[in-house]
């Protein structure tokens, strides 16, 4: 992987001048978010394609079966050159011509502990830069395993739908595969929020729920109508997008008002009432991928990571 984004730094392959007609999302009560041209700026390019990641942790108390557990959280965003036709990172993005297109992947990781048996879970999201020529999330990818077995999805974009993949160990859910319109996906937004805060759109729109609460709630994945709003920033400097379902669930998010736009929690409250809650312990961007020798553990007590 470093090898890759030497490349991408090196050859400036990420990000091309020409992005001038990518889009940012409005407020509209109707289904669909409008745009209008966005660009990212220098500041964006400068920290996201230097090579590194942004690593964060966070401590995390999941619901689950009626009680609170306590765990841990890490979000990592980082950008990357991306196959257009196999929806999958490049090897080698300088000879992949028209097929590359510029991402931001944000990898979101769960661990927490229900009575004797553990839970992980993985959410990867991968979102366009360029979102004039791409406006849609091309892919996510969601995967929980504990002790029972494991359950995993795919949402790719193909043409003008995105195709869903669904394997469980459930017999009610069993091996599926169909497809749903290019609404908003919940799971997105995070990207949107690291990309560009003025991105997230506002008021009465269709969206797609986040995979994680889908798949523990055994709820079918599909578009509903809900409500988004974003706050004015606090006398700290935090603002919060908000989503509110007509399940009564809400999924609310905090973020510095200011780049790079930092993620400092989030609570998920169900309709029964219990919260889901993840605070930021500490972040730091990184290249990970090459410190892998035994001798760079020392950096799981930096970014408060269990040993």
């Amino acid at each position: 992987m470093n090898k890759v984004l030497t490349i991408i730094v090196l050859a400036g392959s990420l990000l091309t001048a020409s992005s001038c007609n990518e889009l940012s999302s409005h407020s509209a009560d109707n289904g669909a978010p409008s745009y209008e041209p966005w660009q990212p700026s220098e500041e964006f390019k400068k920290h996201w394609y230097s090579g590194k990641a942004e690593v964060a942790s966070f401590a995390l108390q999941q619901s689950r079966y009626g009680d609170l557990h306590q765990g841990n959280a890490v979000m990592i965003f980082v950008a990357e050159d991306f196959s257009l036709s196999k929806q999958v990172k490049l090897d080698y993005p300088r000879g992949a011509s028209n097929d590359k297109t510029s991402i931001l992947k944000m990898n979101m990781v769960k661990k927490f502990t229900t009575g004797i048996y553990p839970y992980s879970m993985m959410l990867s999201v991968f979102t366009p830069v360029e979102r004039g020529y791409q406006p849609h999330t091309l892919k996510t990818s969601t995967t929980i395993q504990e002790w029972c077995g494991h359950v995993f999805s795919q949402l790719n974009l193909r043409e003008e739908a995105y195709e869903l993949k669904e394997f469980s160990y459930f017999e009610s859910e069993g091996d599926s595969q169909r497809k749903l319109p290019t609404d908003l996906l919940e799971d997105e937004v995070w990207s949107l929020i690291k990309l560009d805060p003025t991105l997230l759109p506002t008021g009465k729109h269709d969206i797609i729920p986040g995979a994680f609460n889908s798949r523990l709630r055994h709820n079918r994945i599909q578009a509903v109508r809900a409500e988004m709003s974003l706050s004015e920033a606090d006398e700290k400097g935090i603002r919060t997008y908000s989503i509110f379902y007509p399940s009564r669930r809400t999924l609310a998010i905090a973020f510095d008002q200011n780049f790079p736009y930092t993620i400092m929690g989030w609570t998920e409250t169900l309709p029964s009432g219990q919260q889901t809650i993840a605070s930021r312990k500490t972040g730091k961007m990184i290249d990970y991928w090459t410190r892998n020798d035994p001798s760079d553990s020392y950096l799981r007590d930096e970014l408060s990571l269990p040993n």
